[in-house]
Protein backbone atom coordinates (compact mmCIF):
# COMPACT_ATOMS: atom_id res chain seq x y z
CA UNK A 1 0.00 0.00 0.00
CA UNK A 2 2.98 2.62 1.07
CA UNK A 3 4.83 1.79 -2.61
CA UNK A 4 1.25 2.30 -4.24
CA UNK A 5 0.87 5.74 -2.24
CA UNK A 6 4.76 7.05 -2.99
CA UNK A 7 4.40 5.99 -7.02
CA UNK A 8 0.83 8.19 -7.14
CA UNK A 9 2.47 10.96 -4.95
CA UNK A 10 5.39 11.01 -7.36
CA UNK A 11 3.23 10.35 -10.55
CA UNK A 12 1.32 13.94 -9.54
CA UNK A 13 4.12 15.18 -8.77
CA UNK A 14 6.18 14.93 -11.70
CA UNK A 15 2.97 14.61 -14.25
CA UNK A 16 2.52 18.61 -13.41
CA UNK A 17 3.74 21.00 -15.75
CA UNK A 18 5.87 24.26 -13.70
CA UNK A 19 6.89 27.24 -15.67
CA UNK A 20 10.49 28.86 -15.40
CA UNK A 21 10.08 31.39 -12.74
CA UNK A 22 10.54 34.66 -13.93
CA UNK A 23 12.21 37.07 -11.37
CA UNK A 24 12.32 40.14 -13.98
CA UNK A 25 9.96 43.02 -13.08
CA UNK A 26 8.88 43.44 -16.78
CA UNK A 27 7.61 40.39 -18.49
CA UNK A 28 8.14 39.69 -22.28
CA UNK A 29 4.41 40.77 -22.99
CA UNK A 30 4.79 44.21 -21.47
CA UNK A 31 8.53 44.45 -23.83
CA UNK A 32 6.85 43.51 -26.70
CA UNK A 33 3.73 46.43 -26.25
CA UNK A 34 6.48 49.18 -25.24
CA UNK A 35 9.10 48.24 -28.21
CA UNK A 36 6.74 47.06 -30.46
CA UNK A 37 7.00 44.42 -32.98
CA UNK A 38 9.40 44.72 -35.51
CA UNK A 39 7.09 44.37 -38.40
CA UNK A 40 5.33 47.92 -36.93
CA UNK A 41 8.46 49.57 -36.90
CA UNK A 42 8.65 49.93 -40.84
CA UNK A 43 5.47 51.39 -40.92
CA UNK A 44 5.79 54.34 -38.20
CA UNK A 45 6.07 57.82 -39.62
CA UNK A 46 6.71 59.65 -36.66
CA UNK A 47 7.60 57.99 -33.28
CA UNK A 48 5.01 56.36 -30.86
CA UNK A 49 5.99 55.54 -27.35
CA UNK A 50 3.22 54.86 -24.28
CA UNK A 51 4.39 57.19 -22.45
CA UNK A 52 1.38 56.04 -19.71
CA UNK A 53 3.02 52.82 -19.89
CA UNK A 54 6.80 53.42 -20.40
CA UNK A 55 8.94 52.45 -17.52
CA UNK A 56 11.34 55.18 -18.07
CA UNK A 57 8.87 57.56 -18.16
CA UNK A 58 7.29 56.54 -15.09
CA UNK A 59 10.45 57.20 -13.46
CA UNK A 60 11.64 60.37 -14.71
CA UNK A 61 8.40 61.50 -13.46
CA UNK A 62 8.81 59.71 -9.98
CA UNK A 63 12.11 61.63 -10.12
CA UNK A 64 10.73 64.59 -10.86
CA UNK A 65 8.35 64.56 -7.26
CA UNK A 66 10.79 63.33 -5.11
CA UNK A 67 13.29 65.61 -6.00
CA UNK A 68 14.98 67.08 -2.85
CA UNK A 69 15.43 70.69 -1.89
CA UNK A 70 18.65 71.99 -1.19
CA UNK A 71 19.92 75.37 0.98
CA UNK A 72 21.32 77.01 -2.55
CA UNK A 73 18.03 78.96 -3.86
CA UNK A 74 20.15 79.45 -7.52
CA UNK A 75 20.32 75.55 -7.05
CA UNK A 76 16.54 74.65 -6.72
CA UNK A 77 15.37 77.55 -9.19
CA UNK A 78 17.86 76.06 -11.75
CA UNK A 79 16.09 72.37 -10.28
CA UNK A 80 13.02 73.80 -11.36
CA UNK A 81 13.56 74.61 -14.70
CA UNK A 82 15.20 71.40 -14.81
CA UNK A 83 11.89 69.73 -13.63
CA UNK A 84 9.45 71.84 -16.21
CA UNK A 85 12.15 70.77 -18.99
CA UNK A 86 11.33 67.14 -18.22
CA UNK A 87 7.47 67.50 -18.13
CA UNK A 88 7.73 69.25 -21.48
CA UNK A 89 9.65 66.39 -23.16
CA UNK A 90 7.15 63.78 -21.66
CA UNK A 91 4.51 65.97 -22.73
CA UNK A 92 5.53 66.03 -26.26
CA UNK A 93 6.29 62.29 -26.48
CA UNK A 94 2.61 61.75 -25.68
CA UNK A 95 1.73 64.26 -28.24
CA UNK A 96 4.31 62.78 -30.60
CA UNK A 97 5.37 66.47 -31.29
CA UNK A 98 9.07 65.96 -32.41
CA UNK A 99 9.53 69.91 -32.47
CA UNK A 100 8.32 70.37 -28.96
CA UNK A 101 10.75 67.40 -27.71
CA UNK A 102 14.01 68.49 -28.99
CA UNK A 103 13.31 71.88 -27.46
CA UNK A 104 12.49 70.05 -24.45
CA UNK A 105 15.66 67.69 -24.40
CA UNK A 106 17.58 71.20 -25.61
CA UNK A 107 16.43 72.95 -22.32
CA UNK A 108 17.17 69.85 -19.88
CA UNK A 109 20.54 69.87 -21.44
CA UNK A 110 20.80 73.70 -20.68
CA UNK A 111 19.59 73.41 -16.71
CA UNK A 112 21.72 70.09 -16.98
CA UNK A 113 24.76 71.58 -17.46
CA UNK A 114 23.97 74.88 -15.21
CA UNK A 115 23.10 72.25 -12.54
CA UNK A 116 26.88 70.87 -12.80
CA UNK A 117 28.12 74.25 -12.67
CA UNK A 118 26.31 75.20 -9.17
CA UNK A 119 26.49 71.46 -7.47
CA UNK A 120 30.51 72.45 -6.48
CA UNK A 121 29.60 74.28 -3.89
CA UNK A 122 27.51 71.74 -2.35
CA UNK A 123 28.48 69.84 0.58
CA UNK A 124 29.59 65.96 -0.34
CA UNK A 125 26.42 64.73 1.04
CA UNK A 126 24.17 66.62 -0.98
CA UNK A 127 26.42 66.17 -3.86
CA UNK A 128 26.13 62.65 -4.17
CA UNK A 129 22.52 62.84 -3.63
CA UNK A 130 21.71 64.65 -6.64
CA UNK A 131 24.40 63.07 -8.50
CA UNK A 132 22.26 59.67 -8.07
CA UNK A 133 19.12 62.14 -9.55
CA UNK A 134 20.94 63.59 -12.24
CA UNK A 135 22.37 60.20 -13.31
CA UNK A 136 19.06 58.40 -13.25
CA UNK A 137 17.28 61.07 -15.10
CA UNK A 138 19.88 61.01 -17.69
CA UNK A 139 19.82 57.21 -18.22
CA UNK A 140 16.02 57.25 -18.45
CA UNK A 141 16.37 59.98 -21.23
CA UNK A 142 18.58 58.37 -23.18
CA UNK A 143 16.78 54.81 -23.24
CA UNK A 144 13.44 56.98 -24.39
CA UNK A 145 15.73 58.52 -27.28
CA UNK A 146 17.52 55.15 -28.00
CA UNK A 147 13.51 53.71 -28.25
CA UNK A 148 12.55 56.40 -30.16
CA UNK A 149 15.36 56.78 -32.63
CA UNK A 150 14.73 52.89 -33.30
CA UNK A 151 10.95 53.39 -34.26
Amino acid sequence: MRKLFFFGVLLIITSCATEKLNLSPLSNNFYSETKGSDSNRGAKKGFEINIKENVNASEISNLISTFPKFKNNSLNDEITSLKYSLQNYLYAIDANNLAGKNRAVKSFEKSYKKIQKLRQQLEKDDDEVLNRYLVRLKTNISVIEDSLKGN
